[in-house]
């Protein structure tokens, strides 16, 4: 161990300001202690850098299957063939799926576990759906589970999941293929709710169709929980593996159909002149190719061809599929240039979408995926999709479907229009969080919704600054981390738990990102950071801990205690300035002239006499320096020279500044000093001002200009929820005679 003689600082044993301050208790809640007890202890799986290990392992899933969609009564059958591979180091004597459409089954635990109540005066519609009024039976019918041979498997079905028993326990490294065969009843979203279904248009008597979870899924086995075993309420998202699918979709022959993955068969599906125009889209970068104009379309709505035929997608290393068919589309695509890549970025919508979607759609999805591959990684895939439906926004590799309809006359306002864009950009955006960047959207929801939000926000205000975007910018947060604290979760919360969902799982961890960018890390050191993360961890499955790491690691900046606050705690950010002292240095000079103005003693400025509690209209006050105590060198031979110090802090303004941290959220310090002579100056300091002292702080500044005023957080870069008390001069406030007089 070594030893120091501590010796006390020049400038604060001299600057004493002439009167004895006893500092007040430090109140220390740990808030800079780091997460090293807290995260899970790093392995050969997964590093403590936050990168993936050097036996990092992840199952595969390769699915081969046929689907039909039938107009006529809105059901869908399949028969698919699953091949799992066990890439992990443990023998599986059985497999897991997920049933996610059984979330509409009259039993289901998402029924059985709302809560409602009766009101007065509530609208059919609703009361329809909250006591399961329609005629309709939703859910999987299995119809069989069976080995490559035909023969059949034991399989159990609980609730939204299905366990299929082995014959033969699954080794590592080996794997196994087997068949089920299902169907069920396509769901009215519009009745029913769902991240798919269909939506009717009376008008013409056609359908949009949206189909996702429209087939038994594997779980995901990792090396953390083993199986993902939770149970599908409705909130909690997808967790699901990688791999390769070739699926073929029977439809209505006049149908377009959209879907993740390549088309193999465009000659078979298309007429001569839409695959004209496809080959044209591929190469055409500076506005999008109409593929199927909303002439076609309308006349098809009239029609209704009776024919089938069968459209053949093909996906690699991908973790879910999803797709969309109607008479009623219109499709428009155009390329884009990303790295080496030139994916094509498309729309597939209704006429009742236009002209709002012919003009946005194809170019905000461009916009999209050009954006987050500058912020993560290249865009690997063959298209980026957006599919237009009503009030819906949901994302699948490759294709989303989105709201943003405008009027029956076509005319739109701006909000119409910003909400389409946000949502297109945001569900676009889900291709990179979490299609590629796969984390476990059952249980950490923010991982995928609030880092998505966050690029999102990125992308919003470099390709539209013209529209004012709000969500994940400081100030737009205020009003949530200002509100019932009884309803607020950690960000660390499963997402069945959470109450208000979009504020905390989306928008306060994109805010938590955005000022960790703007405000705490820098962009320069956030964006590698940031990149390094999207690297290490595409088409891979990321934790928590993975992300944490990943960005100190990139960094070399100790981010624990901005995790622990924002991430782990439901605090908010609420510091005050309590008080500026000003002071200056008691000179020679200034004795004399009071002399020679035949000012009393009693008149000078007294040591600690101070000024008035809220602004500085009674001038500085002054403080002597006195020379140094030899005794203050220790066994140090040199002495500085005392009077060379005292010339340099003569003409400065010292300004003594206390804060307190009302929110329990420690944050960086944003001071913004206006000067006398009218001009302005920032000053920064990191979060660990509060390391010692978790409350209150206060600190000197040496200013060589008089301070007219001071303010914390000048831009609201930091979510502070109330400003009032955050400015110096205190701004005074009306009384209730002043108040009375103004209303009269």
């Amino acid at each position: 161990m070594k030893h120091f003689l501590l010796l006390t600082p020049f400038i604060f044993s001299v600057c004493a300001f002439a009167q004895e301050q006893k500092p007040e208790a430090p109140k220390w809640q740990g808030k800079f202690e780091q997460l090293d007890q807290t995260l899970p202890t790093p392995n050969e799986y997964r590093s403590g850098s936050g990168a993936p290990g050097p036996k990092y392992w992840q199952q595969q899933a390769d699915y081969d299957m046929s689907v039909e969609v039938n107009d006529l009564n809105q059901s869908l059958s399949g028969k698919e063939t699953i091949t799992y591979t066990n890439n992990s180091p443990d023998v599986l004597k059985y497999l897991w799926l997920q049933l996610d459409q059984n979330i509409l089954d009259k039993e289901s635990n998402t029924t059985k576990t709302q809560t409602n109540s009766i009101r007065d005066s509530s609208s059919a519609k609703s009361m329809a759906g909250q006591f399961d009024l329609y005629d309709y039976e939703g859910g999987y019918k299995v119809k069989s589970v069976t080995d490559v041979s035909g023969k059949a498997l034991s399989y159990t079905i609980n609730k939204t999941m299905m366990r299929v028993d082995l014959t033969t326990p699954l080794k590592s490294g080996a794997k196994v293929s087997f068949n089920v065969e299902w169907s069920y009843n396509i769901n009215d979203r519009n009745l029913y709710g769902g991240r798919s279904g269909l939506e009717f248009f009376p008008e013409d008597g056609n359908y949009v169709y949206t189909i996702a979870q429209f087939f038994p899924r594997m779980c995901v086995y990792d090396d953390v929980v083993g199986w993902q075993n939770k149970q599908f309420l409705g909130r909690g998202e997808f967790t699901l593996p990688f791999g390769n699918y070739k699926v073929n979709i029977t439809v209505p022959a006049d149908h377009m159909v959209g879907a993740t993955g390549s088309l193999k068969n465009p000659q078979q599906v298309l007429t001569k002149t839409e695959l004209e125009r496809f080959e044209k889209a591929k190469t055409t970068y500076d506005k999008p190719v109409i593929i199927v104009t909303q002439a076609e379309a309308t006349a098809k709505e009239k029609t209704k061809s009776t024919e089938k035929r069968t459209w053949q997608f093909e996906a690699t290393n991908v973790r879910d599929f999803a797709f969309a068919s109607s008479r009623k589309f219109i499709w428009d695509a155009m390329a884009v240039k990303i790295g080496d890549k030139t994916p094509l970025a498309m729309s597939y919508y209704p006429k009742e979408g236009n002209p709002l979607w012919e003009k946005e759609s194809t170019i905000a999805v461009k916009n999209t995926i050009e954006v987050y591959s500058k912020y993560t990684i290249d865009y690997p895939y063959p298209h980026a999709t957006s599919v237009h439906a009503a009030s819906i926004g949901m994302e699948y590799p490759m294709i989303c479907f989105n709201f943003g309809r405008p009027k029956k006359d076509g005319t739109y306002d701006n909000t119409t229009l910003q909400r389409m864009l946000g949502v297109v950009i945001h569900e676009v955006g889900h291709n990179f969080f979490p299609m590629i960047i796969n984390n476990d959207e059952r249980q950490t929801t923010w991982m995928d919704e609030g880092i998505d939000s966050f690029v999102q926000l990125l992308t919003e205000l470099e390709r539209y600054p013209q529209l004012d975007w709000n969500r994940g910018k400081p100030a737009g947060l205020v009003p949530y981390m200002k509100g019932d604290k009884t309803i607020m979760r950690p960000l660390m919360t499963n997402s069945e738990q959470v109450v208000a969902f979009g504020s905390e799982q989306y928008q306060k961890a994109a805010t938590a990102l955005f000022i960790l960018r703007e405000t705490v890390m820098g962009k320069e050191l956030f964006d590698k950071s940031f990149k390094e993360y999207a690297q290490r961890w595409a088409f891979k499955h990321p934790k928590p801990a993975d992300f944490f790491r990943t960005m100190e690691d990139a960094s070399a900046v100790d981010l624990d205690w901005f995790w622990k606050g924002w991430f782990y705690t439901t605090d908010n950010v609420d510091m005050s300035l309590d008080n500026v002292k000003w002071f200056k240095l008691r000179t020679d000079k200034i004795n004399l002239e009071n002399k020679e103005k035949k000012v009393t003693k009693g008149d000078l400025p007294k040591e600690g006499d101070g000024n008035k509690p809220n602004d500085f209209s009674k001038g500085p006050e002054y403080f002597s320096v006195i020379p140094t105590d030899n005794r203050m060198y220790g066994e140090f031979a040199n002495r500085i020279d005392d009077k060379a110090v005292m010339a340099k802090m003569e003409n400065k303004n010292f300004y003594e500044i206390t804060l307190t941290n009302k929110g329990g959220l420690v944050m960086p310090v944003i001071i913004e000093w206006t000067f006398k002579d009218g001009s302005k100056e920032i000053e920064r300091l990191p979060a660990e001002i509060w390391r010692i002292n978790e409350t209150k702080v206060t600190k000197v500044f040496s200013k060589e200009k008089e301070v007219v005023s001071v303010v914390l957080d000048p831009q609201k870069e930091t979510s502070d929820i109330l400003i009032e008390d955050n400015v110096f001069p205190k701004v005074a406030q009306p009384s209730k005679f002043d108040e009375l007089k103004k209303k009269n």
